[in-house]
C-alpha cells in the first residue's frame, strides 16, 4: 500500500458503457456508442499505450468506441511519416500557399478549382500528337510528290487534250473511285496512304530524320573515306551518358521553398505549449478564442451559445497530459500544444496536438475561413507531418503521425487514408496493418477485424484484474487487496472494473490508478 503523496501516475475515472448518443458523423440520434473516463491526470506513456488501444482524447476526457456496435465505427490511423511522399493534389496545396506568400492574394476559389498539372498520361499524349504530326507533314509531302507523278503519267498515257482538260478528268476519276467505295481505281495510282491518328507512321516507307541526324551521318561516312584503313568502329558517335533519374522532391523541399526577400506575406508556426502559466499562451489566448467562435459558427454552424469560453478552454486548452521533458527526447518535450500560424501578425490557424513518446497526435484544427482558399486543413496536416519527422531527428523513437480515427462509411472522413504510407489499428488485437490491405474488407463491413491471421490475439490484454491499481482513501493499492476490504460493493463494480482493465490492458491497469470511492 502506497501514499497518495507520493502520487506521479495517471489517476483516471471510468465510465461503463455509456448509453447511444446522437452520432456526430451520420447523424443517428441514437446509433453511437462508446466507453470513457475522466483524466485527472495522465502521463505521456500512459496516454501513448491508449491510443495504441483505440483510445482518444477531448479536453480531459477520454473514450473509446464500441466499435461493434456503433454506427459509425472509428478506426485508429497513423502515417508513417518517415516514409510520406505528397501526392499530386497535396503538392498543389503547397506550390498555392507559396505562391500566396510570394505573390499576395490570389484566387480565392477552393484549391481543386486551379487546373491541375500535366499528368503523365497528358503528357505521353502531347508528345504521341506531335509525333504523329510530324509524320503527317512527310507524309503530305511525298503523297503530293507522287500525285503530281501519276498524273504525268496519265496525261503522256492518252497523248491528248490539254493539261487542264487532262487533269479535271483525272480528278473526277478520283471522285468516282471515292462513291463506289471499297472498289478498285480505274487507273491505278502509286500513293503512301496517310496514317490516321493514333495508327502510327506507314512502315512501308523509312521514318522521316532529324537534319542534325543526317548530318551526322554524312560527317560520319566523309571521314570513313579520308580514314579507309580505319575500321567503321573508329568513326561511331560517342555514347551520351544515360541522364540519372530525377530524384522526386521530398515535403519539406516543396513545403519551404525559397521565398523573394519582398515577398508579399510573412508566415510563421509557433509551437505553444498548452498551459494557463505559459507566457505566450497567455497572451494569445484571446485572440486564439476569437478565431475559434469564427471558425465553429462559419465552418460547423454551431449557435453562439456554443462556442462559449467555457467550451473552448475544455475542449482545446484543458489537457490531463502532465510534461515531460527526458534526455531522450525532443527539444520541446512532450505533452499538449498548440501549434500557431501567424500570418502578418495575426493568427489565421490553429492546431491542437499532442506530442507523445512515439508520435504526433493531431487533436483539432480551427481556422480563419476567410483563408479557407488556402486549404488550410490539408496544408496544416503536411505541416504536422513535417514537424514529426523534425522531433525524429531528436528523438529516433518518434516517428508516426497520429490522425485521430478513419471512418470509412463516412464519405467526409475517408480523405485520411490519402496520407500514405498508413496503418489501421485491428480493434481486435491491437496490431497495426497497412491501410490497402483493410480498404477491401472495409466496403463489404463497416465494421471487421482487420487482422487477417485468425489464430492472433490481444496481446497486451489484461491477465490478472487483481493487480490492476486503484486509488482508494488517499491510498494505493491493488484491487485484490481493495476487494477484500469491501464489505459491501456497488452491484456491477466488479464487472465494470474488469471491462476496465481489459479496455486499456494489463500494462496501463497496472500503471495508472482507477479511483474509487
Amino acid at each position: 500500500m502506497a501514499s497518495c503523496a507520493a502520487l506521479s501516475s495517471s489517476l483516471v475515472e471510468y465510465f461503463e458503457g455509456e448509453d447511444f448518443y446522437r452520432c456526430g458523423y451520420c447523424k443517428n440520434e441514437s446509433g453511437s456508442r462508446s466507453n470513457g473516463m475522466w483524466a485527472h491526470s495522465m502521463t505521456v506513456q500512459d496516454y501513448q499505450d491508449l491510443i495504441d488501444r483505440g483510445w482518444r482524447r477531448s479536453g480531459r476526457y477520454v473514450y473509446k468506441p464500441v466499435m461493434n456496435q456503433t454506427c459509425c465505427p472509428q478506426y485508429t490511423i497513423r502515417c508513417r511519416s518517415l516514409q510520406f511522399q505528397p501526392s499530386k493534389s497535396h503538392k498543389k496545396v503547397l506550390k498555392k500557399m507559396l505562391k500566396f506568400l510570394a505573390k499576395g492574394e490570389i484566387s480565392k476559389g477552393s484549391c481543386e478549382d486551379e487546373p491541375m498539372e500535366p499528368s503523365m498520361e497528358d503528357a505521353v499524349a502531347g508528345d504521341m500528337a506531335l509525333i504523329n504530326k510530324l509524320d503527317l507533314q512527310c507524309d503530305l509531302e511525298k503523297l503530293g510528290d507522287s500525285l503530281t507523278e501519276s498524273l504525268e503519267r496519265e496525261v503522256k498515257k492518252k497523248g491528248k487534250g490539254t493539261k487542264k482538260e487532262e487533269s479535271k478528268e483525272f480528278i473526277q476519276s478520283q471522285d468516282r473511285n471515292e462513291e463506289l467505295g471499297s472498289g478498285e481505281p480505274s487507273h491505278a495510282v502509286d500513293v503512301h496512304t496517310v496514317p490516321k491518328p493514333g495508327k502510327g507512321a506507314d512502315l512501308s516507307k523509312p521514318p522521316c530524320r532529324k537534319a542534325k541526324e543526317i548530318r551526322k551521318e554524312r560527317k560520319r561516312l566523309k571521314l570513313m573515306r579520308q580514314n579507309p584503313a580505319a575500321g567503321p568502329e573508329a568513326f561511331q558517335a560517342p555514347q551520351e551518358p544515360q541522364a540519372k533519374p530525377s530524384r522526386p522532391r521530398s515535403l519539406e523541399e516543396l513545403m519551404f521553398g525559397s521565398l523573394p526577400e519582398d515577398a508579399s506575406h510573412k508566415l510563421e508556426v509557433r509551437l505553444v505549449p498548452v498551459s494557463s502559466e505559459d507566457p505566450e499562451f497567455k497572451s494569445s489566448l484571446s485572440q486564439s478564442f476569437s478565431l475559434y467562435v469564427k471558425y465553429q459558427m462559419a465552418v460547423h454552424r454551431d449557435p453562439p451559445e456554443e462556442c462559449g469560453k467555457t467550451e473552448f478552454t475544455g475542449f482545446l486548452c484543458t489537457s490531463p497530459l502532465e510534461p515531460e521533458n527526458p534526455p531522450n527526447g525532443p527539444d520541446c518535450g512532450y505533452g499538449s500544444f498548440h501549434q500557431q500560424y501567424w500570418l502578418d501578425g495575426k493568427i489565421i490557424a490553429v492546431g491542437v496536438i499532442d506530442i507523445l513518446p512515439y508520435c504526433v497526435s493531431s487533436v483539432y484544427l480551427y481556422y480563419d475561413p476567410d483563408y479557407s482558399f488556402l486549404s488550410l486543413g490539408v496544408y496544416s496536416a503536411l505541416r504536422e507531418i513535417a514537424f514529426t519527422r523534425q522531433l525524429h531527428e531528436q528523438a529516433p523513437q518518434l516517428s508516426y503521425y497520429y490522425m485521430g480515427f478513419y471512418i470509412h462509411s463516412c464519405p467526409k472522413m475517408k480523405y485520411k487514408g490519402h496520407y500514405r504510407p498508413s496503418d489501421l489499428l485491428c480493434p481486435e488485437t491491437y496490431v497495426w496493418v497497412p491501410i490497402e490491405q483493410c480498404l477491401p474488407s472495409l466496403d463489404n463491413s463497416k465494421y471487421c477485424r482487420l487482422n487477417q491471421d485468425p489464430e492472433a490475439a490481444d496481446e497486451g490484454r489484461s491477465r490478472d484484474p487483481d493487480r490492476l491499481q486503484v486509488l482508494y482513501k488517499k491510498a494505493i493499492l491493488p484491487y485484490g487487496v481493495f476487494k477484500q476490504q469491501q464489505q459491501q460493493r456497488e452491484p456491477g463494480e466488479e464487472a465494470a472494473v474488469l471491462q476496465y482493465a481489459s479496455l486499456v490492458g494489463q500494462a496501463c491497469s497496472e500503471r495508472m490508478l482507477l479511483f474509487r470511492s
